[in-house]
């Protein structure tokens, strides 16, 4: 197993020096990880390979939602000034991912020039396609603010009928693949409209084994009653009890995030203490980043650990010469019994495996 390493004893052993976090993680990447996962094709299972961008770059905030929720109001209230490419509106009117980062200059840059730049964490998208990368775009603009964090807003999400038009891109894989990279994600929801449509279930699954970098934030709560508001609040709860499967209580900020007189001034107090409770979680991101992408990176390891095992364990009972095909199919119909055999053998636990389907339906195209 992982004979690949090579066996050299005369390896150092003294422990490295480096001068950052980020430079350590990087190397530990290079050299221990990323050769694991080029043998074994993580890549093509399960997340690009990592680069020197994503060690490096600052904070990232995802905002996510349906559509009218408030997302790009609450981005311009963060940052208290308008950015490029912004558009307010009571009907869809984001239907691009848009990066908001910190620039000398204000400006746009078109997705298929965003993904070539080195210096910036998004090259890897670039295998969504043309049709992401042309709802793709990255505003800059000199702030005070991004210039410890970025911000990400996203499509507001679907509901009713308007959720059958099709994207034309995997729109929960992309949400994915930020979650890996984002410190934080923040859900919106609307005081007026809590049906979470089909679309956003889907989404908030693909969310899943973030659930520590989730927040969410029950916007416009301003414009109801008190008592309105306590009978909305434990509804958002149930709901998102039966969508977020952890024992934990998602935390659940509640406010109006705009720079508008509140409709309904009784609960400005609470507020205005949800807002700096938020914002202050948002505030601690730089401190904490370091600490977030060596989380990352020991959920990725273990995560490649268990595929490498998966993949030998697999290789290991194809026959050298016939029957190959009708092998494989057994082999991949009977791949909870593998994960059951791994996860006895190698006192491995069941939520480091990947998702069962997913992987079955992946291994259908590769060769064993």
């Amino acid at each position: 197993m992982f004979s690949w390493l090579g066996t050299d004893d005369r390896r150092k052993r003294d422990p490295e020096v480096f001068k950052t976090v980020g430079d350590g993680l990087k190397k530990l990447y290079k050299t221990k990880l990323l050769p694991l996962e080029e043998h074994y094709k993580f890549h093509d299972f399960h997340s690009p390979a990592l680069e020197d961008a994503d060690f490096d770059n600052k904070p990232m905030v995802l905002l996510v939602g349906q559509y009218s929720t408030g997302k790009t109001t609450f981005i311009r209230y963060l940052l208290e000034q308008d950015f490029p490419g912004m558009r307010i509106g009571p009907e869809p009117t984001t239907d691009s991912f848009t990066a908001v980062m910190h620039g000398d200059q204000e400006g746009l840059i078109p997705g298929n020039a965003l993904v070539v730049d080195p210096r910036k964490p998004f090259r890897k998208l670039n295998n969504f396609g043309n049709a992401f990368l042309n709802r793709l775009v990255c505003a800059q603009l000199p702030n005070s603010v991004l210039e410890s964090i970025s911000v990400i807003d996203t499509p507001g999400i679907l509901s009713g009928e308007k959720q059958r038009i099709s994207r034309g891109y995997d729109f929960a894989a992309v949400l994915e693949w930020f979650a890996e990279r984002v410190d934080r994600i923040i859900l919106l929801f609307d005081a007026h409209k809590l049906d979470i449509s089909d679309e956003f279930s889907e989404v908030i699954r693909a969310l899943k084994n973030h659930e520590d970098k989730m927040r969410v934030v029950l916007n416009k709560a301003d414009q109801i009653q008190t008592q309105q508001l306590m009978r909305v609040y434990g509804a958002l709860m149930w709901s998102l009890g039966k969508i977020i499967n952890t024992p934990e209580v998602v935390r659940v900020y509640t406010g109006s995030f705009w720079s508008h007189p509140l409709c309904v001034p009784d609960n400005r107090k609470l507020f205005e203490a949800e807002e700096q409770d938020l914002f202050k979680d948002i505030q601690s991101l730089p401190r904490y980043a370091a600490l977030r992408k060596l989380n990352d990176l020991i959920k990725r390891a273990r995560l490649a650990k268990v595929h490498a095992y998966i993949v030998t364990a697999l290789k290991k009972e194809m026959p050298s010469v016939f029957g190959k095909e009708s092998k494989k199919r057994e082999l991949i119909s009977r791949l909870y019994e593998t994960y059951a055999e791994i996860e006895r053998e190698r006192q491995l636990s069941h939520g480091d495996f990947p998702n069962l389907k997913r992987m079955q339906e992946q291994l259908q195209g590769h060769d064993l």
